[in-house]
Parts: C-alpha cells; sequence; structure tokens
C-alpha cells in the first residue's frame, strides 16, 4: 500500500475519480467463512428489522383509536425506518455475491438513496422527539397554545423535505463501478458530470469532502447537541431524585444507540476524504467503511426495541395487548416517550387525563388491577394500598401534571 499513487483516469469515455480508480485496481475479500458469517448475521437483522418496524407501523398507525403529537413523531421514525430495513436484504445479497454489487443500476442508487434519506430523517425526528419532550416541561403554555397534531405533521413533512434535499447528490453520483477484478461495486463516483479532465481532480475532492461534512453536521453533531441539550434541560427540571435516575437510564441509552451506530461510519466517512491526501489510509477505509454501514443499519432496528421498553409497565403491558404497549408508548399524558419519567416501580399510569381524549383505567406495579375489576368490599383495601405505595412519588406527579396535561 505503500506505493498507491491516487491519479484521475479515463476508459472508453466513463471518467473516474482518484479515489475510486486506486479502489478499482484492490481485491476484496474472498474469506467464504467469514462473508458467511457475516451473511447470516446480516440476514437475521434484516428479517427482524423489517418485522418490528412493520409490527410498529400496524399498530401505530392502524390500530390506534385516537392520534396525538407522540404518535406522529413514533410513525414517521417507523416508516423512516421501515423503508431502512426494506434495503437490508439488498446489501444482504451484496455480501453473499462476495462483495459484488449484482443487482444494477436503479438498485444500487435507490439502496443508496433510502439508506441516507434515513440517516437525515432519523436524526431529525430524533432530535425533534427530544426538543418536544423538553418544551412539554419546560414550556408547558407555549406547547398548551401551539402544539397540536397538524403542527406536527407539518414538521415530520418539513423533515423528509429536507432529508430528501440533501439525499439528492448521492441519488445522482451513486453508480455501478467494475474492478478490474471483475467484481462490482456500488460506489458514488464524483467524476460524473464534471466539466473537464483538467477540473477533475479537484471537483472529486470538493464533492467528496462537501457530502462528507454536510452529513457528519446535518445528520449527527447538531442533531447530537439537540438530543443531549434536550434532555439535560428536561433531567434539570425533575426535582425528584428517583424520577431523575430513572430518566436518566433511559436518556443514557438514547443517545448511546445514536452515537455508537452512528459514530463509526462519520469518521470512516471523514477518513475517506483524507485518503485522497494520505493514500496509505485508503487500505482501513475499504475495509472498515462497510462495517461501519452494517453497524449503522442496527439503527433501524434497535429504535423500535428502544422506544417500546421507555414505555413504564412494559411487560405487563405486552402481556395485555401490543394495542395497550403502543398506546402507552404515544399518548400524551401517560408515560411513553413524551413522558421521560422512567419506569418507576411505584408510578401510577394515567391515561383519562389528556387532551386526546384516551381513556383507560389506571395501573401500577404495586397495584394489582383497577378497583372496579374488584369486589365492593375489597375496593377500599385497594384504594388505601394504592394510597400507600404511590405516596412518595406525589411531588413527581404534581411537577408532571404542571407540564404534561397542557399537552
Amino acid at each position: 500500500m505503500s506505493n498507491i499513487t491516487l491519479s484521475s483516469n479515463t476508459l472508453g469515455g466513463q471518467q473516474y475519480c482518484p479515489l475510486l480508480e486506486a479502489m478499482r485496481n484492490h481485491s476484496i475479500n474472498k474469506d467464504v467463512k467469514a462473508n458467511l458469517v457475516v451473511v447470516c448475521i446480516h440476514g437475521l437483522v434484516s428479517c427482524l428489522g423489517i418485522l418490528e418496524n412493520a409490527l410498529v407501523l400496524w399498530v401505530v398507525g392502524f390500530r390506534l383509536q385516537r392520534r396525538t403529537v407522540a404518535s406522529v413523531w413514533v410513525l414517521n421514525l417507523a416508516m423512516s425506518d421501515f423503508l431502512a430495513t426494506l434495503t437490508l436484504p439488498l446489501f444482504t445479497i451484496y455480501l453473499n455475491s462476495s462483495h459484488s454489487w449484482e443487482l444494477g443500476n436503479m438498485l444500487c442508487s435507490a439502496e443508496a438513496s433510502i439508506f441516507f434519506l434515513n440517516m437525515f430523517v432519523s436524526a431529525f425526528l430524533l432530535a425533534a422527539i427530544s426538543l418536544d419532550r423538553c418544551l412539554l416541561v419546560t414550556r408547558p403554555v407555549w406547547c398548551q397554545n401551539h402544539r397540536s397534531v397538524p403542527t406536527a405533521w407539518k414538521v415530520c413533512v418539513l423533515g423528509w423535505l429536507w432529508a430528501a434535499i440533501n439525499v439528492f447528490p448521492y441519488f445522482m453520483f451513486r453508480k455501478v463501478t467494475e474492478r478490474l477484478d471483475g467484481s462490482k461495486m456500488c460506489y458514488h463516483n464524483f467524476a460524473l458530470y464534471s466539466s473537464s479532465q483538467a477540473t477533475l481532480a479537484r471537483d472529486c475532492k470538493v464533492r467528496q469532502a462537501a457530502t462528507a461534512i454536510s452529513k457528519l453536521l446535518l445528520a449527527f453533531l447538531i442533531p447530537l447537541v439537540v438530543i443531549a441539550g434536550s434532555y439535560i434541560l428536561f433531567g434539570l427540571s425533575l426535582r425528584n431524585r428517583r424520577l431523575r435516575r430513572n430518566f436518566t437510564k433511559m436518556v443514557t441509552s438514547v443517545i448511546a444507540v445514536f452515537v455508537i451506530c452512528w459514530a463509526p461510519y462519520h469518521v470512516f466517512c471523514v477518513m475517506e476524504v483524507v485518503a485522497q491526501y494520505r493514500p496509505k489510509s485508503l487500505f482501513l477505509v475499504e475495509r472498515a467503511l462497510p462495517l461501519a454501514a452494517t453497524l449503522a443499519y442496527l439503527n433501524p432496528v434497535l429504535n423500535p426495541i428502544l422506544y417500546a421498553f421507555s414505555c413504564p409497565n412494559f411487560c405487563v403491558r405486552i402481556r395485555q395487548s401490543l394495542g395497550a404497549l403502543f398506546e402507552g408508548l404515544v399518548e400524551e399524558g401517560g408515560g411513553g416517550i413524551m413522558r421521560g419519567s422512567g419506569r418507576g416501580k411505584t408510578l401510577r399510569f394515567r391515561r383519562g387525563s389528556t387532551r386526546d381524549g384516551s381513556s383507560g383505567a389506571a395501573g401500577s406495579l404495586n397495584c394489582p388491577g383497577s378497583p372496579r375489576q374488584l369486589p365492593d368490599t375489597k375496593k377500599s383495601l385497594f384504594s388505601d394500598r394504592c394510597q400507600h405505595d404511590n405516596k412518595d412519588t406525589g411531588d413527581a406527579r404534581q411537577e408532571e401534571r404542571n407540564g404534561m396535561e397542557h399537552a
């Protein structure tokens, strides 16, 4: 690798960037056993991601009786994740074909475009969910006057349009390129639409750097700052120590999954830009970037699990019905993703006080059921027990009531 030189090339009227020309000259991984393990793992992840995101879409999109702001966020996030997981089988086929793309230019452009669309949309929506949750507690009066389901849909449409604009360059430059050993790459060729051979090297460097830096800022660093900042403000507003401890665990998992899944990908994209000036690093980028992309694909697979487990009384509710689980996930006044109070064991689950009008029996992990389900002689004992168990969370419920009931 020490003797690699990057120079532009033109073959049969097709221009290649210096970096892409160097990649064409390299052979790919031929370890059949290692590839088989990766293919099997990737196939299982593909099936899991498609099934769980389809389940979220079905429950949130068709089974919920009332639409809330939180359900709009989750529905759009699930749509983005579902589209991304649909392309996972294509990537699995690529891996099974000894890292050779045999599916043509159209599917190459479509697969890459959906991958980047999910990257921008999910980052936008995760930041919007975090900011919305923060405003519910820190600006309850403003939320009462301005926060609504139609407004949430407008924000989501804006996010999809913003993501589509950012994805357009990747769609234009993503093409199938054949290596010298006969295998094929589905990769961006920034030499396309170049004005002349004289400006080819400069155009490639500028376009490569612009795309790498833009997605690093717009799809990772800025959303990460918004997510972290919103959760910090939200956490500081929780004066109850038990609530703050439970909330911190959930927030840590949200930020950790986002960073772990996407940080390696963005790091190697920046290293790919550096490889134009330091060719020795190209060998590492070629091997590590596909693995980083596979790790990034785990984000749409983990999102449904992560947000489902943020619903309090998860185990109890999943035994009742999946519909009840996701109603708790997206309700405004209860304990779903818009609540942020964690999964306190004695925290009562309220569903009848929201503006959206969702109704249901109150419940608690320490209280076996609703008084309406017990004989008359036991109702008083039930009420006394619930009142005793939830006494230490009175301040927390009052704090939430000030912010959440305005939603």
